[in-house]
């Protein structure tokens, strides 16, 4: 079973870096499902409403849409405040955050694959060095991928164009291959395809293995009830697109985001939903 340190001494620590639209929430949710079956084999952090996780997140993003030495100082910091929450019992830490990639394209006028990347995963080893690190990242064919990661960036990152503007925004975007690549240059990544998680209803087996834990005790983990983080339809994908062109104030803006979501069958249902997160 799991958990045996890549380094003599070293305790083992996953960061699943995400990213996100590749079933990093449903991920998170499954692992919180069965923190307490998973608690004599793993250590879980997930960002949960009030814990380190979410400044950890906030602060990757910042970096990655303006690198200075102050952000890199700030994500060090906010992962070192995770870091102190560990119990010293020595299992194996699995860290999931989707945000630590960075900002994905459309959020903050990022049009390119996650560049900062590699910049953020050796600023968390820096912070970790008292640990033998994995990091992980989740990809999904791009084509689907890029359609849903426009409808995230209309719905939370204030997105104003069309997904044919977006497209051609990001025609000249790189593929999963370079980021890799990128990533093996310095702290290096395992990746994992989403296509091939072959139960939705327990997602994160390739993950769960990665960190340790086999077949059998995987699938005595207790199931998700249904999709997380489903894609709005398009009627309500596009009146939101439209909400993001007008001068609202954000608590405004957010209210009637949340209103939509939790009222989406009010709007014509134009392009169909995804159970992807």
């Amino acid at each position: 079973m799991a958990g045996r340190a890549k380094e003599p001494g070293a305790r083992r620590l996953i960061v699943h870096l995400g990213v996100q639209k590749t079933g990093s929430t449903a991920i998170q949710r499954h692992l919180r499902r069965n923190e307490t079956m998973l608690s004599g084999y793993l250590v879980v952090r997930t960002p949960e409403e009030g814990s380190p996780m979410r400044p950890l997140g906030r602060a990757a993003i910042a970096f990655s849409l303006s690198p200075s030495g102050d952000g890199a100082r700030t994500v060090r910091g906010a992962f070192r405040a995770v870091l102190d929450t560990l119990p010293p019992n020595g299992l194996p830490v699995l860290i999931s955050h989707e945000n630590l990639a960075g900002a994905m394209p459309g959020n903050g006028g990022e049009t390119r694959l996650y560049p900062a990347l590699p910049q953020i995963a050796a600023l968390l080893r820096q912070e970790a060095t008292d640990f033998a690190v994995d990091f992980v990242i989740y990809t999904r064919n791009q084509g689907d991928w890029r359609s849903s990661v426009w409808a995230q960036a209309v719905r939370t990152d204030g997105y104003r164009r069309s997904l044919a503007e977006f497209e051609a925004e990001t025609a000249g975007l790189a593929d999963w291959d370079d980021l890799v690549g990128r990533m093996a240059s310095g702290p290096g990544v395992t990746r994992f395809r989403l296509e091939d998680e072959d139960d939705p209803r327990r997602p994160g087996r390739q993950l769960l293995r990665h960190a340790g834990l086999e077949d059998a005790q995987i699938d005595t983990l207790q199931p998700l009830d249904g999709p997380t983080n489903r894609r709005l339809n398009g009627g309500a994908t596009e009146f939101l697109r439209r909400l993001n062109g007008l001068s609202l104030n954000p608590h405004a803006h957010g209210r009637i985001v949340d209103l939509v979501a939790r009222a989406e069958h009010l709007f014509t249902a134009n392009a169909p939903s995804e159970g992807t997160s």
